[in-house]
């Protein structure tokens, strides 16, 4: 990734230490909600400024909570894993109004500098795609400049702002296969 503004929240950008590789993006399935569970819970750990939802909000969720939320066939989401960490997430949810959207955008402090919350966030944009949507929207805490510049680096505009929040949409194309970095 470039600097300062490729994630939610967190300090500076550091990088993967040597070695260890590019972290794995994998869809989620009903058996991964113990992965996304720890992925949800170090993204509110260390970037709670980042986010609306609170640490305590997702430290209870049981299992059944998290295998219902990747049964749904209308929800998405794509966990990024180095090893049998996971190291960054993303979600897509289908809205009343028919715009999906994009939630949960995180990457670890340490897997931050190789463009993985684009990543991410293009593996979203290719589902909504798939659903027949021609916009994805999401909200952003107007506070969280990195974040806001990395949306607007990948061409999501302003659309509206809501109190502390920023709603954000992007037209959505379907896309040659992007070029990844070994």
């Amino acid at each position: 990734m470039r600097p300062a503004a490729d994630d939610h929240g967190g300090p500076p950008p550091a990088t993967v230490p040597p070695g260890t590789g590019r972290p794995d993006l994998r869809v989620v399935t009903p058996a991964d909600w113990p992965l996304w569970r720890a992925a949800r819970i170090a993204s509110l750990t260390a970037s709670p400024e980042a986010f609306k939802a609170r640490l305590a909000d997702w430290e209870r969720g049981g299992e059944e909570q998290w295998r219902a939320r990747f049964e749904d066939p209308a929800a998405y989401g794509v966990l990024a894993v180095l090893g049998t960490r996971p190291v960054g997430l993303a979600a897509g949810l289908p809205a009343a109004d028919g715009v999906p959207e994009l939630r949960s955008v995180w990457v670890a402090p340490e897997a931050r500098g190789q463009d993985l919350a684009a990543d991410l966030i293009a593996s979203v944009e290719t589902w909504a795609l798939g659903t027949g949507a021609g916009t994805l929207r999401l909200s952003v805490l107007v506070a969280n400049a990195r974040a806001v510049a990395l949306y607007e680096r990948l061409g999501y505009a302003p659309a509206d702002r809501t109190g502390r929040e920023l709603v954000m949409t992007k037209p959505l194309r379907p896309r040659t296969s992007r070029r990844r970095r070994p």
